[in-house]
């Protein structure tokens, strides 16, 4: 008989590539078999359902036949609540819509959860790395300031994005929510931000800026590389493409602040380049507006931390506030009127953030499932 309600429980995963398709369980936030990986058949739609079929079959195998739930990240444009997947990209056999919930369900009479990958990422850093990270530095220092939202941000093929608050994964009513590549690009007006944001982007620009032909031939490491010193190649343009990823970038996070007051973690391929691009970032995040009479006003009303700065975070960690009185009163509160969010890269690893947000997506839903039983 499947597992169901079992606490942890065990979750069954699916890393969905447009080549490979590599199925896994977590338990209690560990994986717990070996990944089994399999070709995705992304142009033949009945081939690519048997196949997932199939990888949870071998998944649940080596599980000795018990599992709680499926939940994995799928690309869109999908409706997640339903399970409904629509015209993939990467994968254009799935067109019209394609019920891959409602049919995995169906096959193993288990919940099933689908989502975003920006999103799982979002929720699996909020669970298990920066947002614990932190929290856990605050209480070092005897801060009593806690962190409880967080927007995550990817770059690399594209550019996505999640937003977690107070710690649940928030999607809009659409189940598009923090669909943040299709945000307005300072770089070029008629450009959505995902342009300037992804590893195209930076070979594209790379290419222009260096008056080389042969697009395709660098990739985003080498031309890392190249800004580094370790490659030959053009090191100005390769460093300036890398600032133009942070400047573009800069703006959107920026934006995303200024709504929703939250730290911010950055994932995807592009992240490893943070050295490159993250001190532009924050040279937009922290400049000016200028108001009518010419009075400068800054960008943000929380100050931005850089986190991967250990200098500047230790700094802002030891300003714990101080005590005010009570007027009319003997007693004192705790008052620290700075206001601030950091901004960091991530701590687990993007994939494995994926994977780690998929199972606690898992578990946050099947632990509302056993209350409102309780309750019935």
């Amino acid at each position: 008989m499947r597992e169901r309600l079992s606490f942890p429980p065990t979750v069954m995963t699916l890393d969905a590539g447009g080549t490979h398709f590599v199925f896994s369980a977590i338990r209690d936030a560990i994986e717990v078999v070996s990944p089994i990986t399999y070709p995705s058949y992304a142009d033949d739609l009945q081939r690519c359902l048997q196949t997932i079929i199939q990888g949870f079959e071998a998944v649940y195998a080596q599980l000795g036949n018990t599992a709680s739930a499926i939940s994995f990240a799928f690309p869109g444009p999908a409706d997640y609540a339903a399970g409904i997947i629509g015209d993939l990209g990467n994968l254009p056999a799935f067109r019209g819509g394609v019920a891959l919930g409602p049919m995995l369900e169906e096959h193993f009479n288990i919940p099933v959860f689908i989502n975003n990958d920006g999103d799982l990422f979002t929720y699996g850093e909020a669970q298990y790395g920066l947002l614990p990270y932190l929290n856990h530095k605050l209480e070092k220092y005897g801060s009593q300031k806690q962190f409880h939202n967080l927007i995550g941000v990817t770059i690399g093929t594209g550019f996505g994005g999640g937003i977690v608050r107070n710690n649940e994964l928030w999607s809009g009513d659409n189940g598009a929510g923090a669909e943040i590549w299709l945000m307005r690009n300072p770089l070029n007006e008629k450009w959505f931000a995902e342009e300037s944001l992804s590893i195209r982007a930076v070979t594209q620009t790379y290419y222009q800026l260096a008056f080389e032909n042969g697009y395709n031939k660098l990739q985003p490491f080498d031309i890392f590389q190249i800004a580094m010193g370790r490659k030959a190649g053009n090191q100005k343009a390769a460093v300036k493409a890398f600032e133009l990823v942070g400047e573009a970038l800069g703006f959107v996070i920026a934006e995303l602040i200024t709504i929703l007051d939250a730290s911010v973690v950055i994932g995807g391929g592009i992240s490893n380049a943070a050295p490159l691009f993250l001190p532009k970032t924050m040279e937009v995040i922290n400049s000016c507006y200028e108001s009518v009479q010419g009075k400068q006003v800054p960008r943000l009303e929380s100050k931005i931390v850089n986190l991967t700065n250990e200098r500047a975070l230790k700094e802002i960690l030891q300003q714990t506030g101080n005590l005010i009185e009570i007027p009319f009163s003997t007693k004192k509160v705790s008052y620290n009127p700075l206001k601030w969010v950091g901004i960091g890269t991530t701590i687990l690893g993007t994939n494995k953030a994926v994977a780690l947000g998929a199972y606690a997506f898992a578990v946050y839903q099947l632990n509302k499932i056993t209350s409102a039983g309780l309750r019935s």
